[in-house]
């Protein structure tokens, strides 16, 4: 039993992973449709049980449990300390997934993620549940607005799904695919954006699809250092920047305490639908803004609103947030090893969205497909690192 155990360890490790992703997969169609589903908390804790005994099946050496148990206690404190489990199931989840088959399990993601949103748009349309189409006044001066949800309850969710999509298949067939494939996603895309009358969409959408196109012109530019150092000064410096900004300024205006403000900061903030001032008034007690940001978020650090690289300090606090931002930079130097220039256009198209909005910064696992390639290239990172140090 034991030799049939160790010949099968990584095997068991793999089905129990793939269980768990599963059920975050589904879990997060049923959050992006029209059905009501008010148990998440306890499939939350099946999921990490899953993962979690994947972990402990995996085999380690002394030096990888200590890291891992490192990352384990970090995480376990901050949720006591906020009363979010999140990080925490982050963590687990990442750790379990070190050996898989990336590519596999981003296609299988792929694909699972594209049915169910099918089945949404469906059963939108032939009129089973969900709207097809809204219309109302979406904070952007229209009071009768007519935007396309698709059955998604808003048109930002379904540009975030659809947005989702389009960064999964970059991924696995960008760099192979043909010219029509590739300009039939890119042209399916832009069309959804223009659907849901997202203008943000349609930015990131465009910048997305010009960095794939020169990275599909020139592969060359995979063997270029600079273009991972430019890839930091984006994702996570002026991400993180963004941040500090929005919520330094979200306070002081909104507090009446009057500042200079930049050149055509209101312009700024009309095009962003008011996003820096929901910054302010979203969350309770005013508990977002750049004054009352905290080491570790306590209990009550649980507002809703877009921004998501705000949203992540705020949730999280300052030293989580920093350790995930030094979690993105250890993938970044991974990819410079690996040459993966394709992750970090992932890498970038999806943290600048984020700073406008917060689909990514979330509880819900299955929305995170980047959660995979971190974990493979997190986790190989700290192994060879580890056994070099060995010596």
């Amino acid at each position: 039993m034991k030799t049939w155990f160790l010949e099968n360890r990584k095997r068991i490790a793999d089905v129990l992973f793939y269980i768990a992703l599963t059920i975050e997969l589904v879990l997060m169609l049923v959050e992006k449709s029209d059905l009501l589903f008010s148990l998440e908390s306890y499939v939350f804790r099946v999921t990490f049980l899953l993962t979690l005994l994947a972990v402990i099946i995996m085999e380690r050496d002394i030096k990888e449990w200590a890291v891992l148990a490192a990352f384990l206690v970090f995480t376990f404190i901050c949720y006591r300390l906020s009363g979010k489990n999140d990080l925490l199931r982050v963590a687990v989840f990442l750790a379990a997934a070190r050996d898989i088959d990336l590519k596999k399990a981003m296609k299988y993601t792929f694909y699972v993620s594209v049915t169910g949103f099918i089945i949404i748009v469906l059963l939108s349309v032939v009129g089973v549940m969900g709207d097809v189409v809204q219309v109302g006044d979406f904070g952007r001066g229209i009071a009768d607005e007519r935007r396309y949800v698709f059955g998604f309850g808003h048109p930002n969710t379904l540009f975030g799904c659809v947005f989702a999509v389009l960064l999964m298949w970059l991924w696995i067939y960008g760099r192979k695919s043909g010219i029509l494939a590739f300009l039939a996603m890119s042209l399916g895309s832009l069309f959804i954006a223009v659907l849901a009358r997202t203008r943000t969409g349609l930015a990131v959408i465009a910048m997305t699809l010009v960095v794939a196109g020169a990275v599909r012109i020139w592969p060359v530019l995979k063997e270029k250092k600079l273009v991972y150092l430019l890839e930091i000064l984006v994702s996570p410096v002026l991400c993180v920047i963004s941040a500090v900004l929005a919520a330094g300024y979200s306070g002081m205006i909104y507090t009446g305490e009057g500042i200079n403000l930049p050149k055509h900061f209101w312009e700024i903030e009309e095009l962003l639908s008011y996003r820096i001032s929901s910054v302010y008034y979203s969350a309770p007690d005013r508990g977002a803004i750049l004054t009352k940001w905290k080491l570790f978020a306590g209990h009550g650090s649980d507002g809703y609103f877009d921004m998501g690289w705000v949203r992540l300090f705020y949730w999280y606090g300052i030293i989580p947030a920093a350790v995930i931002v030094a979690m993105l930079l250890v993938v970044i130097w991974v990819c410079w090893e690996k040459k993966d220039i394709w992750t970090m256009v992932l890498v970038m198209s999806a943290s600048v969205y984020t700073i406008v909005e917060a689909t990514f910064v979330t509880r819900y696992i299955g929305r995170d497909f980047f959660l995979l390639i971190a974990g493979v290239y997190i986790g190989s990172f700290f192994r060879d690192k580890l056994s070099v140090s060995k010596g």
